[in-house]
């Protein structure tokens, strides 16, 4: 055995790591993660030092202000050979919890599990070069941004990450006709929750296509039966259906530009989670465009910019004033970024300004507000 710097999930993540080589069957064992942890300050100044407004909703994972407060500590173990990869990948902290809805609680009633610190969870199997299958749990293929802050470019996340979803648990397969194109497909329990509610499954997919280099362009879907099952075990209407495309264009090795868009729905007797009674109004629909810029100046230091549209006027996802009032706002970020330590440490300085079309925050004064800025430094430590 002898260790070795890899470089595949290296490229993939973004992180630095440690493997150890089986010359026997050429399999690898990759450890890698991070730490990370910030301070925002809050102009509103909120009595209650949250950044979450009145219906505590209005981000996703940088939550406090006005003092400091640890995010995330992940580990991420892999094994992989020519014909298999297994990922174990654990996170522990205030965004492991926030990030692992329908893990709470445990299998005996009342208790915690150890499920709640699994993100990823996962078997790989390689059948042929072109064909792969995956069962387990795994992080969702929705969205631009991700549960992991050393691959997001801004520390605080947009609100159509935070409206989910988050993770799948199920199967599915993925086929790669050439390096330009690739149609995943699957079936899962249901959306963000270990253990299904009812008796029916939800269906996944992905097409991804590279027209051209440096252009990657992802179409996503998912769809599935939300509704909670009856006294008799039959699972009534309630569909939860998610379109969503992701694409990035590299315009120069320094210079590039993105966008997410999604549109979803819900219809009839929708899931709810008894913790938390936001979630209970059943039919309407949701959706938003964020838009993503960022330049490299030098190998230490960039800068980039999120601009980003939520509409939830159905009030039927978790960014709303109260159970009945949706909300629609338009978000400004602008991060920077110090790239040190030989790549291990990054240094975030970021400004958000969030501007709703009612009252969402309340300032240290008593007064409502209809907009929120914050100032704060995110530091994130990788190997």
């Amino acid at each position: 055995m002898k260790k070795t710097l890899t470089t595949a999930f290296s490229l993939l993540l973004g992180f630095s790591s440690f493997s150890q080589e089986n010359t026997e069957d050429s399999g690898k064992f990759t450890f890698s993660g991070y730490v990370d942890s910030y301070y925002m300050a809050n102009f509103n100044s909120p009595v209650d030092r949250s950044n979450l407004g009145t219906s505590f909703s209005a981000r996703a994972f940088d939550q406090k202000s006005g003092q400091f407060s640890i995010g995330l500590v992940q580990t991420k173990m892999t094994y992989s050979t020519s014909k298999i990869d297994i990922v174990g990948d654990l996170t522990f902290g205030p965004n492991a919890d926030l990030g692992n809805y329908g893990n709470v609680i445990g299998r005996i009633p009342g208790s915690t599990g150890t499920a709640l610190a699994i993100k990823q969870a996962y078997v790989t199997w390689k059948a042929t070069d072109k064909l792969s299958l995956t069962m387990g749990q795994f992080g969702t293929h929705i969205g631009y941004e991700v549960i992991d802050a050393p691959i997001n470019y801004h520390y605080s996340l947009s609100n159509l990450f935070n409206n989910g979803p988050f993770y799948h648990v199920g199967l599915k397969a993925q086929y790669t006709f050439s390096d330009k194109v690739y149609l995943m497909a699957g079936v899962v329990n249901n959306v963000d929750n270990l253990d299904d509610n009812n008796r029916a499954k939800g269906i996944i997919g992905q097409l991804f296509v590279s027209p051209i280099a440096g252009w990657n362009v992802y179409l996503n879907v998912i769809s599935s039966a939300e509704g909670n099952a009856d006294a008799t075990g039959k699972t009534p209407d309630g569909t939860y259906n998610l379109f969503d495309l992701t694409s990035t264009y590299q315009i120069s090795p320094k210079f590039m530009v993105g966008i997410n868009a999604a549109s979803g729905s819900q219809t009839g007797n929708y899931q709810t989670l008894v913790s938390n009674p936001k979630f209970v109004k059943n039919s309407g629909t949701w959706g938003g465009v964020a838009f993503y810029t960022n330049y490299s100046v030098s190998d230490v230091f960039s800068i980039g910019a999120r601009y980003e549209n939520f509409n939830n006027q159905d009030a039927v996802r978790g960014l709303r004033v109260d159970n009945t009032t949706g909300v629609t706002v338009n978000s400004l970020t602008v991060t920077t970024t110090f790239t040190v330590a030989d790549g291990h440490l990054l240094i975030k300085p970021e400004f958000r300004s969030d501007s709703f079309d009612k009252n969402f925050f309340v300032d240290g004064d008593g007064k409502n507000q209809k907009s929120q800025a914050t100032l704060g430094l995110a530091v994130i430590a990788k190997f």
